[in-house]
């Protein structure tokens, strides 16, 4: 008989149940705890809201969940191959390490053996695995108190040049045919949480994103039609401006955003982006609970869709707005960005609260 690992409720029964026939067939993630577990873990079972399911152990790490240390979700591909084994001690070893290909072949194995070996285990690639571990890492340390520079991961750009190579393959041209200047001019921001791409003109800011938002490519294409391919590499004043409010974000100083922002949509995608800005730091809104605030009650799928169309990360927060269980949803970023920032933003909500 076929498993349903489709179906959450079914997964969440076969969590309870410890039932061996779903082993390595799904995992759980917990919100709660910030661990992902085999469906067999003997762990006490999380509450339903707090379980999020994914058919793959990349999936869970790509969201910013760590291996449960009781029913050791990676053990059984580390006890089948020995190279794996011995590449996950090296990133335990050193998970702030940015390892390389050369980091790779210098313990002795072949790079194409060890990407197709994690690839199929883990639905990602070692480089990957150990790129998501420093990510993680940086966080925990910036929610333990550590100043924003310590937390800081390693930029994924080290250099103009990197950025300007990563930045045509998302637009599909040679590095070389990119130019400095333009109506739109796009550049880099480190965050705690990963690289950021700011696309501004001299009076506004028009695209905040990750860089491995999977929209990316195309909302760089729809922005590079509106300026007749007039887009180059450089920035203008709403990048330095955002850049300088982003660290007072990440530091705990300040949730206000003054950079002048350009919003491209529809009217009612416009009215739904500017209910978001409402939303204080540190709360949290549900899809139906948006869209009757427009006066559409009806309308929260609508809502979820503008939602993902934003383009404006952070400062258009479409991260507070959850499933209408309080359960996290759809993220562009990812979901394990929208957790951190909901984390992130209590400490602006306690200070609401705090008396003056």
């Amino acid at each position: 008989m076929m498993l349903d690992i489709s179906n959450p409720d079914v997964l969440y029964q076969a969590l309870l149940d410890r039932d061996p026939r779903f082993d390595g067939q799904a995992y759980v993630c917990v919100a709660s705890t910030g661990i992902f577990c085999r469906l067999t873990c003997p762990a006490r079972k999380p509450l339903r809201k707090n379980c999020i399911f994914h058919d793959s152990i990349g999936q869970c790490i790509e969201a910013g969940f760590r291996p449960c240390k009781r029913c050791h979700p990676l053990r059984p591909a580390a006890e089948e191959d020995p190279m794996i084994a011995q590449l996950l001690q090296a990133l335990e070893n050193a998970p702030d390490k940015r390892f390389s290909e050369p980091d790779i072949a210098a313990i002795g194995f072949d790079l194409s053996t060890v990407r197709r070996s994690f690839k199929r285990h883990f639905g990602m690639t070692f480089l990957e695995m150990a790129r998501q571990r420093r990510l993680r890492e940086g966080f925990e340390s910036l929610s333990h108190g550590a100043k924003v520079i310590t937390a800081q991961h390693q930029a994924s750009f080290d250099s103009a040049s990197a950025f300007r190579t990563a930045f045509a393959k998302l637009l599909g041209c040679a590095p070389s045919s990119l130019r400095q200047g333009g109506l739109l001019r796009a550049d880099w921001i480190a965050t705690p949480l990963g690289d950021m791409i700011a696309l501004s003109s001299a009076q506004h800011l028009h695209l905040l994103e990750f860089v491995e938002r999977k929209a990316l490519p195309r909302e760089l294409e729809r922005l590079q039609k509106t300026v007749k391919g007039d887009l180059g590499l450089g920035r203008f004043a709403p990048t330095d401006q955002i850049e300088a409010e982003l660290a007072a974000y990440f530091s705990g100083q300040s949730a206000d955003f003054n950079t002048p922002i350009a919003l491209q949509g529809s009217d009612f995608q416009k009215q739904v982006w500017r209910a978001l800005q409402d939303i204080p730091a540190g709360e949290i809104r549900s899809y139906g609970a948006l869209a009757a605030s427009l006066g559409r009650p009806s309308a929260s799928r609508a809502v979820a869709q503008a939602n993902g169309a934003n383009q404006l990360a952070i400062i258009i927060p479409c991260h507070r707005v959850m499933g209408a269980d309080g359960s996290l949803t759809g993220y562009g970023g990812g979901l394990w960005r929208k957790q951190r920032l909901a984390e992130i933003e209590k400490v602006y909500q306690s200070k609401r609260a705090a008396p003056v």
